[in-house]
């Protein structure tokens, strides 16, 4: 906990949502706004091009991408309205998405397809789930020759399984159809190939699991598609007279959104340092475990059960209160909260009620053991 700015007070068990910033990658955030702030038309009109540059170099080769197929934007609900909107979808076309996609995302498509005609198709994947193929033929069912889409995420925010998408990506690229992974939850958590996903577009946040500052996340575009995606904000990246990055146009039309903070995308190179430094395949391990002694234990107590094989989950793992009939998901949330100092989120999905339990770095054994605790105490009310 040392590290973080975390409150230490509270057993913080919602990585998932926000993240959480090391000191030392908050210092490099600030760094960046007093740099800014002592001179900002030099900063902004003659360094940052170059110091941007740097930075989606470095989240480029980290992505296992190309430097000109990556550029930074505020999170990946900004990257879902940018493909929603500019891809020329109409009446009779398909949007194919599953039933566990994260509500902005699945809005922006939504509120496209009411705008320009074509259909978002949610294809159930049933849980619990035994293993890859299962999960890819389930999905499947919903393909027909109208999609032209499939819009999927790497680990889903609602349940937080671990999907396969690499693989899901290449029975599409046989098929014709463009694929978008959201990848809100996977860089950080897990490793992330994009050059062996093969994704036509992948977005991702680096202020949740990578531990940047908030507002930074990534858009990625494979270099042959880049033709088919228009700027959702037109800025002076764009056109002729384009003052920003003239040497790659798709880089330049999304990069330059007019005047905004750009600290949180500069604090990434901070972040997967940290990353290198202190994020160690022991300490992801350590974390991969208690997330797994949580779900464990939590599913001892009568009414619980566990919801995904270990296989399938990473730091996130989820346990299932459906049984214990809570009337309002949100009042448990505060009262575990108010009560226990516990954040945790809990999650009305369907007709399930779900407790969602995020660990990190700063997590300890003694924070899963009072939440198990406090889901006692709770539920024996």
């Amino acid at each position: 906990m040392s590290d973080f700015l975390l409150n230490p007070d509270v057993v913080f068990l919602n990585h998932g949502s926000f993240g959480a910033c090391p000191k030392l990658v908050f210092a490099e955030y600030q760094r960046w706004q007093r740099k800014l702030e002592w001179q900002p038309v030099q900063f902004l009109q003659r360094q940052l091009p170059g110091h941007l540059a740097d930075a989606r170099h470095q989240v480029a080769d980290y992505l296992s991408a190309g430097s000109n197929e990556v550029v930074f934007v505020p999170n990946p609900t900004f990257a879902a309205n940018t493909i929603a909107r500019c891809l020329p979808l109409g009446g009779g076309d398909e949007v194919l998405i599953s039933d566990q996609e994260y509500g902005a995302c699945r809005f922006a498509f939504q509120f496209a397809a009411q705008q320009k005609g074509f259909r978002v198709v949610e294809q159930p994947i049933p849980l619990p789930v035994e293993t890859d193929e299962a999960i890819v033929d389930a999905f499947w069912r919903g393909v027909n020759q109208n999609t032209k889409l499939i819009f999927i995420s790497h680990i889903t925010s609602t349940t937080a399984l671990t999907l396969p998408v690499a693989q899901i990506c290449q029975r599409a690229r046989q098929a014709g159809i463009l694929t978008m992974i959201d990848g809100a939850h996977a860089p950080g958590q897990i490793d992330v190939n994009l050059s062996e996903i093969g994704a036509d577009f992948y977005t991702a946040t680096c202020h949740k699991w990578m531990c940047a500052a908030k507002g930074s996340g990534v858009f990625y575009v494979r270099q042959d598609k880049q033709h088919l995606v228009d700027p959702l904000v037109v800025g002076w990246g764009w056109g002729p007279e384009k003052t920003f990055h003239r040497e790659n146009e798709f880089v330049s039309n999304h990069e330059w959104l007019g005047t905004h903070d750009p600290a949180a995308y500069l604090s990434v190179p901070a972040a997967i340092e940290w990353h290198k430094t202190h994020f160690t395949p022991d300490v992801r391990e350590r974390c991969c475990r208690l997330a797994r002694l949580a779900v464990d234990l939590a599913s001892q107590i009568d009414g619980i059960k566990r919801v995904h094989p270990d296989a399938f989950f990473q730091q996130m793992g989820l346990i299932d209160i459906t049984a214990k009939k809570v009337e309002d998901h949100v009042h448990l949330k505060t009262h575990l909260f108010d009560t226990y100092q516990i954040e945790v989120p809990v999650i009305r999905w369907r007709d399930r009620t779900l407790i969602r339990v995020s660990t990190h770095a700063y997590t300890t054994e003694e924070d899963v053991h009072k939440f198990i605790h406090a889901l006692k105490e709770t539920f024996a009310a």
